[in-house]
């Protein structure tokens, strides 16, 4: 099981950074704990009122073939506030510290980087403790699972960010390869000269078979086939894409209309334009987009170009 990987992060009460955490798309495994603090087997009293120096910690186990350390520190720092100094919400004193304990020596580098890309949308110093694991010690019994156990308990967390972590599926940093080196010329123009196709006339506005549509540049998984409909425009239509983040979005006002363009992440290339005639039952938004842009691999090949993860999604 070598694709099992180990991490430890304090932010906060962990009866909701757990409940977060296990809700990432990847993550097989949490636990609550305390780490890093002086003495063997805290108990919760001692945590909180004896000056040991534990941190509130959730030992998180996960699939790397799903989903890398970059993109779960990414969600980590989504449900903290990364410039706090031992304080997340109410929770105030050390043990509600922020921190990332490592036990694999060259996970360091990755999360040095990351912190400093994370330091750059910050004014304020990031206060994340960064450090190898010295110890760690489970939590009691009624600690685990807490929030399952009592849905209505106290949790510092956003209750929006544990919705919106069931759509956040994509890891954007397995497909940052660009990779133009086929396309033809007319693929070329779309991408990167924000190209339209003729309606009726490109490869998959009448494709309705299971699969995936995939950035022609990157790889990277954009639409599902669960979520294309028949528009009657002439161009592939979706109700959403695949991630809410695996698209960006830019204001066009290129002949004489307003209009909203949309754009891969990591390929950055031109998809097509987004507009709210949609289907009503899905959320009433139409993704109006170009073939040329895309690649479609159909579901009985998706576990042979490695996209079986994504299966499931189809439904």
């Amino acid at each position: 099981m070598q694709n099992i990987k180990s991490i430890y992060f304090a932010g906060g009460c962990f009866w909701g950074l757990e409940k977060y955490i296990k809700s990432i798309h990847g993550v097989t495994f949490t636990q609550a704990g305390y780490a890093n603090g002086t003495g063997q087997n805290p108990t919760y009293e001692d945590v909180c009122r004896k000056n040991t120096g534990f941190a509130e910690t959730v030992f998180v186990k996960y699939d790397s073939d799903i989903i890398s350390l970059d993109f779960i520190l990414d969600l980590f720092y989504e449900a903290i506030d990364p410039t706090s100094l031992n304080r997340q919400g109410f929770d105030i004193g050390v043990q509600y510290r922020s921190g990332i304990y490592y036990t694999d020596k060259s996970d360091e580098e990755i999360i040095i980087k990351s912190i400093a890309r994370l330091q750059k949308k910050h004014s304020s110093d990031i206060a994340i403790e960064v450090t190898q694991l010295k110890n760690y010690y489970p939590a009691e019994d009624y600690h685990q699972n807490y929030l399952d156990k009592n849905p209505g308990g106290y949790c510092h967390i956003n209750p929006a960010k544990m919705e919106k972590l069931k759509d956040y599926i994509i890891d954007p940093y397995k497909y940052g390869k660009k990779d133009d080196s086929s396309l033809t010329d007319h693929q070329k123009y779309i991408a990167y000269s924000n190209g339209t196709e003729p309606p009726f006339e490109n490869e998959y506005f009448d494709n309705f078979k299971k699969g995936i549509y995939v950035d022609v540049t990157t790889g990277e998984p954009l639409f599902f086939s669960k979520d294309k409909f028949d528009s009657h425009c002439g161009w592939p239509s979706f109700s959403s894409p695949a991630d809410p983040k695996a698209v960006n979005y830019k204001t066009d006002n290129s002949f004489g209309m307003r209009r909203t363009e949309v754009r891969s992440r990591n390929g950055d290339i031109h998809l097509g334009h987004i507009f709210s005639d949609g289907p009503k039952d899905k959320g009433g938004m139409r993704y109006c987009i170009n073939s040329a842009s895309l690649k479609f691999i159909p579901l009985e090949k998706m576990q042979d170009e490695g996209y079986g993860v994504y299966i499931k999604f189809l439904e």
